[in-house]
């Protein structure tokens, strides 16, 4: 492969990826996707499967009336104020043309979309993640533009004359250069499997389950950052609630409280609004001692999971031993380890405040954000399952445009180089809507591999 060139480099063979390549291809570039693994995915293959999109067909069918307005304004409320408007725009505006374009290349979704972390109304739209990418890698691996190196891996980005012209890649124990007419986009994902930087920018997620894909190492990050890069969103890194602290063979969190559950420490108090972005939460849960905590329920919650929802499919975890099951609260509590007078105490006044329509204490209002009636916990069996928070992803990177182009940190656009997926900062802020992250990855990744090649008009004919 060395002394080769092309029209772009892609560095990154997950779902933004994979996006972006096609989208430059379809445009009449020359792409070579580069995969540092054997395997393309990434974190993409492993993810719960929810998408963030609004107004589609889906939602019609299941009379759920959404907006890009709503969209808009529920992805800055969850974000606290802290997100890039004009990112957040970009999400927006591109979102219901990504979800079309999925469908028009093969992917299946499920037949009704639900709500969870960040929504107003039900947006998470289901997919296969494994099959979604393999659905991709399929017509990527068909296109005549397309070239996919694996155990390729990006070292460095060469800059010429103040832009992106070229990659250095080590592949079968061999570096080289791989020129880049129109430049790269770094689709190279975050950084939890990096101990040190997550070190460095977030030690408060130190006792945070961590999780990712292996190759989620931060390569794109420290190349662009030596291109003078900025970055954003370091803050906000924070653990997703809801994994079981000790039994690790279902990878996900399970959100039983945005079916009705409440969330108790160790000494059986609730200690936070049930509702909030599942990064508060986690944030909430590693706050309580030994960063243990436990969510409560009962069996109508138990009956309202799905299986095919990896955040709700209490029912498979329950085959598995991960939730508590007993027939009384008292059981409950003696099986939990925790003290049955507070425990029943607890549910009680929680109870209580469903039926007079207001929660004094932490102001819980809805199952998840401004969505769902509260329901009452009384009905046994009861159950509950040991919650800490994992770290899935670090929601945060490199400083973008609109049109993801890289900026250094004087907020000036680096030539030839954008950013996709979880490697680019700007949309989630302070917290997170489920499904957009692997929303961003799909439709920024169709946003850089447009801008990268610009006009079709102006592509080489090749």
């Amino acid at each position: 492969m060395a002394g080769i060139e092309t029209d772009v480099v892609v560095v990154g063979a997950g779902a933004a990826g994979f996006a972006a390549a096609l989208t430059a291809a379809d445009r009449g570039a020359e792409v070579l996707l580069l995969e540092k693994t054997a395997e393309p995915g990434g974190s993409s293959r492993i993810c719960g499967g929810l998408l963030a999109f609004a107004g589609t067909d889906i939602q019609h069918r299941n009379g759920i009336g959404d907006t890009n307005d709503l969209l808009y304004r529920d992805l800055t409320v969850v974000g606290g104020g802290a997100s890039d408007p004009a990112i957040v725009r970009a999400y927006v505006d591109n979102q219901l043309d990504t979800y079309r374009w999925l469908v028009a290349q093969g992917v299946p979704f499920g037949a009704k979309p639900d709500a969870s972390s960040g929504q107003t109304v039900p947006r998470c739209h289901v997919v296969d993640p494994d099959a979604l990418i393999q659905t991709l890698a399929r017509h990527a691996k068909a296109h005549p533009k397309i070239s996919i190196a694996t155990n390729a891996q990006a070292k460095r980005l060469i800059r010429t004359d103040g832009r992106v012209s070229a990659v250095r890649v080590f592949q079968d124990n061999e570096e080289f250069e791989v020129a880049a007419r129109l430049g790269a986009i770094l689709a190279s994902g975050g950084f939890t499997r990096n101990a040190a930087l997550v070190a460095t920018f977030a030690p408060k997620v130190a006792r945070a389950w961590v999780t990712g894909g292996a190759e989620n190492t931060g390569d794109g990050l420290l190349m662009a950052w030596q291109l003078g890069a900025g970055i954003a969103d370091v803050a906000y890194i924070q653990g997703t609630f809801g994994k079981h602290p000790t039994n690790h063979s279902n990878r996900h969190s399970l959100l039983s409280v945005y079916k009705g559950a409440i969330a108790v420490d160790l000494l059986a108090k609730r200690f936070v609004d049930e509702s909030l972005s599942y990064k508060l939460l986690g944030t909430a849960s590693l706050a309580q001692p030994g960063a243990h905590t436990w969510q409560i329920f009962d069996r109508p919650i138990f009956e309202s999971h799905e299986e095919d929802v990896s955040i709700f499919d209490a029912h498979h975890r329950h085959r598995d031993g991960m939730l508590v099951e007993a027939a009384t609260l008292d059981e409950l509590a003696e099986k939990t380890g925790l003290d049955a007078t507070t425990l029943k105490d607890t549910v009680a006044r929680y109870n209580n405040y469903v039926r007079n329509g207001h929660d004094p204490e932490f102001g819980r209002k809805h199952l998840v954000h401004n969505h769902g009636a509260l329901v009452p916990i009384e009905t046994g069996p009861f159950y509950a399952h040991a919650s800490t928070a994992a770290l899935y992803g670090t929601y945060c990177g490199l400083t973008v445009t609109p049109s993801m182009q890289v900026l250094d940190v004087f907020r000036e656009p680096i030539g030839g180089l954008w950013a996709a997926g979880e490697v680019a900062a700007g949309l989630h802020g302070a917290a997170y809507m489920t499904g957009s992250a692997f929303g961003k990855a799909l439709i920024f990744g169709r946003v850089a591999g447009r801008a990268a090649v610009g006009p079709v008009s102006a592509v080489r004919s090749s």
